[in-house]
């Protein structure tokens, strides 16, 4: 039994020893490595006394890998500084023309058309005669009330007349002069009712339309005539909410008809009250029209003018998104990065855009700006002088 228990004892005593050894990682037998170490120390003795004899020399640098490396070259732009000028921003909206004022004239009473001196594209002033219904009875009425108020008129006289000699009673003179101020009124009620038969021109004006015939019969509050005054002509249009503070009452506008016709006039109203569905607000322009030739319901485009800018003019190919999609140009600084410039369109002209908020010294790109983007280093190169005199003589004849 102790020699079972001994053998054991032997057995994990190898088998720890077998583990620390295999845990080591030296596997050569015995002796190997010694030769190695031998092999070793003898081969650096032989090159220390094979360099001996010859003469010191500079320890070799290792190459600098940074240095190594080539450097990306610097994208070239052709950049240019443009003139400067003050222009006046325009503000062009679509608009329509119409009549300064318009009416729809209607008839009071029913009748007869008796009288209609009147035809379309005639030119009325206040107070003209449009039409007049069929009314005998009234017309006699009228009269009746003239006679009986020129007789009231003569017995007031007389009764004035006796008083003062005193052979007429205060009654009676007072009674006179309550019978005069009587007729007076059945004149007048006589001569409303007569009125109401006739349709005059409110203003002046043209005739536009007259839906009606002599001696045809019409109803109370029937339309039978409808007036435009055209002198001013009204164009209208719809401002939007970025451009309705460069606009004010009393400025000049240029408006184009769609016939090419170009005339001008004076804002005379802007609504406070935005569109609920275009959130734009309502412009009016007055042009003079003295001979009717404007025409209202015509298409028409209105240039408004605002205060004048400090803007460059540039080519529309200039134009370019910056990282958050804004509109705007690119440009170079004096250390000759990239930056951008978010764009105020001032005006867009045949010749070119006029942009305004692009800094005094901005060396703008012109070639090259879509390869770029903002930060990045580039080597700016001046335009040549073929663009250079293009962009001046861009902004010299273009639209101001």
């Amino acid at each position: 039994m102790p020699k079972i228990r001994f053998h054991k004892l032997a057995a994990i005593v190898v088998l720890i020893g077998f583990a620390a050894w295999m845990g080591t990682g030296e596997f050569s037998s015995v002796g190997s490595a010694a030769d190695k170490s031998v092999t070793t120390d003898k081969a650096v003795a032989t090159d220390k006394h094979a360099d001996a004899g010859k003469p010191a020399q500079p320890e070799a640098t290792k190459p600098d890998t940074a240095q190594a490396e080539p450097r990306a070259a610097l994208r070239t732009v052709a950049v240019v500084t443009p003139p400067r000028k003050t222009y006046a921003r325009a503000i062009r909206i679509s608009g329509l023309t119409e009549a300064d004022k318009r009416a729809v004239l209607a008839t009071r009473v029913a009748g007869v058309i008796e009288k209609l001196p009147v035809k379309q594209g005639d030119h009325v002033k206040t107070g003209d005669l449009v039409l007049m219904l069929a009314a005998e009875e009234k017309i006699s009425n009228v009269d009746n009330a003239k006679q009986l108020l020129a007789q009231r008129k003569a017995e007031l006289d007389a009764a004035e007349r006796l008083a003062k000699t005193g052979n007429l009673p205060k009654l009676q003179l007072d009674t006179a002069r309550s019978n005069l101020t009587l007729a007076q009124s059945q004149l007048d009620t006589a001569q409303a009712e007569l009125d109401r038969n006739e349709v005059k021109a409110p203003f002046d004006g043209v005739i536009d339309r007259i839906p009606v015939e002599l001696g045809s019969s019409v109803m109370q509050g029937g339309e039978v005539a409808t007036v435009l005054k055209l002198d001013p002509v009204i164009a209208r249009g719809e401002i939007s909410e970025r451009d309705l503070r460069y606009v004010k009452i009393g400025d000049e506008a240029d408006v184009r008809l769609v016939n090419d016709q170009k005339v001008t006039g004076t804002v005379r109203y802007i609504s406070r009250d935005a569109s609920a569905q275009t959130r734009t607000f309502r412009v009016e322009v007055a042009i003079p029209n003295p001979d009717g030739s404007i025409p209202a319901g015509m298409t028409a485009e209105i240039a408004l003018s605002a205060e004048p800018t400090n803007a460059v003019m540039l080519p529309r190919s200039v134009v370019t998104l910056g990282d958050k999609g804004d509109l705007g140009i690119r440009a170079v600084g004096k250390d000759d990065k990239v930056a951008f410039f978010p764009i105020d369109l001032v005006d867009d002209t045949p010749h070119g855009l006029v942009l305004g908020g692009i800094p005094q010294d901005a060396r703008i790109i012109v070639a090259g700006q879509e390869l770029v983007k903002e930060g990045d280093l580039v080597k700016p190169v001046e335009a040549d002088q073929a663009t250079i005199n293009k962009l001046i003589g861009e902004a010299t004849a273009g639209t101001q």
